[in-house]
């Protein structure tokens, strides 16, 4: 049995935030490139991507924010069933992201839903755990804008529906969203299970790398399928037309009940923010 102070934790939440809001992942980087070589030279579709390559590039080096709505935090923490976590992991979490959003600058949106007063410190955070092999703790952290998240769909389909049923769902979800979810996306998809597990499945699939494919096969399918019939309304960047509106769309499955077939849609901008590590 190993064990792990919280304190750990909350320097790696706070360490986490500051780099995933200001700094994009390369393989996010590198999708965004492959998406301005597919467009038209001299296009709007082109001249969006370009500045929004510029934008992270200054980012990066300056240590500012990629946007301006720094999200509310998400955070994934996947704990060993060999590792004891010793001390208050939700308040190590919040403390984390606290720091960060005052350490950072960032700026702070979390607030009460009715009343709309503010936390101040973009607290709190949503925490996901899960137990898995070994004894190591590996931290995810998903700053989530509300360009996107608002354009977040569940679709309760019957089991009839099938395959097909699926991919018209996740591309309608993304038709829908439009200019409204700052394109182009990442699409995640949570297929399957009830109606709160499928949309905690599809944030998930927003962890993964840029176009990295299903293991499964016939989730792949699903991928490939949706993805192209996206790609093929014209949308594109931020909505002025072109080839790429989504860089991506990314499955996951999980077991359902007989009598349903749910389908979670969460949608990630073109600020496809996220950081983890391993403690």
């Amino acid at each position: 049995m190993r064990i792990l102070t919280v304190s750990a934790v909350e320097e790696s939440v706070r360490r986490l935030c500051l780099a995933a809001c200001c700094e994009l992942p390369a393989d996010v980087l590198a999708a965004l490139e492959a998406a301005k070589k597919a467009e038209v030279p001299g296009s709007a579709a082109a001249s969006v991507l370009d500045q929004l390559i510029e934008n992270q590039r200054l980012a990066r080096e300056r240590r500012r924010p990629v946007c301006q709505d720094t999200g509310l935090v998400l955070v994934f923490l996947d704990v060993g069933r060999e590792l004891f976590l010793q001390g208050d992991v939700e308040a190590a979490v919040n403390a984390g992201v606290r720091r960060a959003y005052t350490e950072g600058y960032l700026r702070k949106s979390i607030l009460s839903p009715l009343s709309r007063v503010n936390t101040g410190d973009n607290t709190p955070a949503v925490l996901h755990v899960r137990y898995v092999p070994g004894d190591r703790l590996h931290v995810s952290v998903l700053p989530k804008g509300f360009g996107s998240e608002n354009q977040s769909r569940l679709f309760m389909l019957t089991p009839a529906e099938g395959e097909e049923g699926v991919i018209r769902s996740i591309v309608s979800a993304a038709v829908e969203a439009g200019a409204s979810a700052c394109p182009p996306f990442v699409v995640g998809a949570g297929i399957g299970g009830t109606a709160d597990s499928a949309m905690l499945l599809a944030k998930r699939q927003l962890l993964r790398p840029v176009g990295a494919p299903a293991e499964d096969e016939t989730l792949a399918a699903v991928e490939r399928a949706a993805l192209t019939r996206i790609n093929a309304s014209g949308i594109g960047p931020m909505g002025l037309g072109g080839r790429t509106t989504a860089l991506a769309v990314h499955a996951g499955a999980e077991p359902t009940h007989i009598a349903g077939l749910p389908v979670a849609v969460s949608l990630q901008c073109h600020a496809c923010r996220r950081a983890g590590e391993v403690l």
